[in-house]
């Protein structure tokens, strides 16, 4: 037995270091990150970076810590990483725990920078080979991914950027963004594990501009010749315009054979004045002028053909022809519309795979409006199955306590709701349970219980049983209030009323009798 545990440990170990070659670069954010992360310290990147754990948890990333800043900090690979051989994963966690309204989450994977060049001189001119993660500012939402490349040709770089990229998730949850590029041109990009992109690096379709130049171009030293005509039809140069060709006759002249109409009300006017208006109290003819009643329209020319002023209508004048001009005839000279000759371009290249630089540096510079972004667990490996366990290991436990407790929220946020709704309810009801008639006596009081309660609405059931305690109460005092108690012979004789001679009961005065029907009404507020 121990013999095959011997013979296992090798074997475990050799499985491991391989598992641990796939892993190019990690970043766990675990330790603090000064010395090993460093800021730039160009320009204008104030913002300041944290070393902070991620709400609801006990695990460290790096933080945006302050609003409306632009932040640049950058970390050296200790060796490059190689994107040409096989396949390579880019991988990292953000979280924007406060929203994300305007700014970027996103990563820049640095290439060879000049030399003497330090992390402390980042800025956006420092040349990456990808640009990867979201961005999001008013209708743009998008996980870019760029990537420069070099043409062999001339050495220059160009930017490709995706077309049609996937949109970013725009909650306040933990998301990972993994990019997979393939040894067949293949581009993967996935949020939270699932697949929301793929394209090719050599199609045309997929990036803009697309990988390979044109192959043919315009010639840019090419120059339209000064004799060019590129008129198709010239006025003819040999017209000469008609003797009776008026061009100051008007397009439109009154008809002189038109009648005014019959029942025409010449002395009325389309509009009068208002008779139902009234002068406003507040005007004042000094500041606001002579006041003037609104118009409306008469009445009394609803029936007829019309009011007022009657003009003859406009015609069109048959003696009108305008400006005039040459007529059109075909141009001898005519060549064609010009356009440069074609040429080979001389930038123009071919490759089975695009050439990528080396990832020298991990560089993070951004602007955003929002504070609390936090970044964490980047990675870059040669394996996607080692890229998916570190999903597992790492962003899904976070990403399922965060899920399970926004569920949480947006029940108690829905029950909230509910209860509200409730509440608003209850309130009219005690409302006209206080108007009910024979609770008339301790209307005052109830109301003020009522309002209590809207403000301390915590106690609305409370309250609600209260009043109803009071209504069922009194409504039982109005019913069985006026019965007498049944009282003993003994004390009917003990209790002697003032009489007269002949021993009968002088009658009880209105307030002793007031007194007796039932308890004493309190007065109200307005009374006292």
């Amino acid at each position: 037995m121990a013999n095959s545990f011997l013979l296992f440990l090798p074997i475990a170990s050799c499985f491991l270091q391989i598992w641990a070659s796939d892993v190019l670069f990690y970043e766990s954010f675990d330790e603090p990150f000064d010395g090993r992360w460093i800021v730039s310290r160009k320009g204008d990147y104030g913002g300041l970076w944290q070393h902070s754990k991620s709400n609801g948890h006990q695990d460290y990333g790096l933080l945006v810590s302050e609003k409306a800043k632009k932040y640049a900090i950058a970390k050296e690979l200790d060796q490059p990483t190689n994107l040409n051989d096989g396949t390579t994963v880019l991988q990292f966690e953000v979280r924007l725990q406060n929203g994300l309204e305007c700014g970027g989450a996103y990563l820049k994977y640095l290439r060879p920078q000049a030399p003497g060049w330090t992390p402390k001189g980042f800025d956006n001119q420092s040349p990456y080979t990808i640009m990867f993660g979201p961005d999001k500012c008013g209708s743009t939402n998008k996980v870019h991914f760029i990537f420069q490349h070099g043409n062999p040709k001339t050495g220059k770089f160009v930017e490709h950027h995706l077309k049609y990229p996937p949109a970013a998730p725009s909650d306040k949850l933990s998301h990972v963004y993994t990019a997979i590029l393939r040894p067949d041109n293949e581009l993967k990009i996935f949020i939270d594990g699932e697949e929301k992109k793929s394209a090719n690096f050599l199609l045309t379709d997929d990036f803009e501009p697309a990988f390979f130049p044109p192959k043919i171009i315009p010639d840019p030293d090419d120059k339209k010749p000064e004799d060019w005509d590129e008129r198709s039809k010239i006025p003819d140069p040999h017209a000469v315009k008609p003797q009776d060709w008026d061009e100051d006759a008007p397009m439109e002249i009154e008809d002189e054979t038109a009648v005014k109409p019959g029942g025409w009300l010449d002395d009325e006017p389309e509009e009068i004045d208002d008779p139902g208006s009234v002068k406003p109290e507040d005007w004042d003819d000094e500041e606001d002028g002579v006041w003037e009643p609104p118009k409306m329209d008469n009445p009394k020319c609803y029936e007829v053909p019309g009011c007022g002023e009657w003009k003859r209508p406009m015609k069109s004048n048959p003696a009108y022809k305008g400006k005039w001009h040459a007529p059109l005839i075909d141009n001898q000279n005519y060549k064609g519309t010009w356009k440069p000759r074609d040429i080979n371009n001389p930038e123009f290249f071919e490759l089975d795979k695009p050439n990528f630089e080396p990832i020298a540096a991990i560089g993070i510079e951004i602007w955003t409006m929002q504070d609390g972004i936090i970044f964490d667990n980047i990675l870059i490996a040669s394996d996607e199955k080692v890229a998916e366990e570190y999903r597992i290991k790492t962003w899904k436990p976070k990403y399922d306590v965060e899920k399970e407790k926004l569920k949480a929220e947006e029940a108690a946020s829905g029950f909230k709701a509910t209860t509200l709704r409730f509440q608003k309810q209850v309130f009219a009801v005690l409302y006209k349970i206080a108007d009910i008639p024979f609770l008339e006596a301790y209307k005052i009081k109830i109301i003020e219980i009522i309002e209590k309660a809207e403000k301390q609405a915590h106690i609305t059931v409370g309250i609600l049983l209260a009043v109803a305690f009071v209504s069922v109460s009194v409504l039982f005092r109005s019913i069985f209030g006026a019965k007498k108690p049944k009282v003993s012979a003994a004390s009917k004789n003990a209790k002697v009323d003032k009489t007269d001679g002949g021993g009968r009961s002088e009658p009880k005065d209105e307030k002793d009798k007031e007194n007796e029907s039932g308890p004493r009404q309190r007065k109200s507020r307005r009374e006292t």
